[in-house]
């Protein structure tokens, strides 16, 4: 299998979709973030100074889906039609799960921006948490489903 983002010289490039159709694209992604007991308490009763955590995470999440391109080199510039988080609450783990998901309908996919979305929910969780605990984890990051295009339909097992 042959990678897309290298030419002919074997040289990086943005792959041409100049010549696909636009189809309706969605995405979905998956991350976790594991808090100190102390930490996820703070965060379940909207106790941590910074403000809402769950509030700013899900903006800064939808943000840096907008700005996967500006990110990670080779996406594509997107008009995103559409990004939505959302978080469960592990008590038995301590553990917030983060669920991204992004449509666009476009002649490429919107999984880099799924994951994005997740990452940088990820990130301000532990931003706003780091006072508190500092060995905050942040795991499993993962394309959990896609569809649109040609590769068809993509669920995680």
């Amino acid at each position: 299998m042959d990678f897309s983002h290298f030419n002919e010289q074997k040289r990086a490039k943005m792959v041409d979709v100049s010549k696909k159709e636009p189809t309706l694209r969605i995405a979905r992604a998956y991350g976790e973030v594991k808090l100190s007991e102390k930490a996820y308490i703070a965060v379940k009763e909207g106790r941590v100074k910074k403000g809402d955590v769950l509030a700013v995470a899900q903006v800064g999440g939808i943000m840096g889906a907008k700005q996967t391109p500006y990110l990670i080199p080779m996406c594509h510039p997107l008009n995103i039609e559409g990004v939505d988080i959302n978080f469960e609450m592990d008590d038995e783990n301590n553990t917030i799960k983060i669920f991204s998901e992004v449509k666009i309908t476009h002649k490429t996919g919107v999984e880099m921006e799924a994951l994005t979305a997740v990452s940088i929910a990820a990130l301000t969780i532990y931003d706003m948490c780091k006072a508190i605990d500092r060995a905050i984890e942040i795991k499993q990051i993962k394309l959990i489903y896609k569809e649109g295009g040609k590769s068809g339909i993509f669920k995680a097992q």
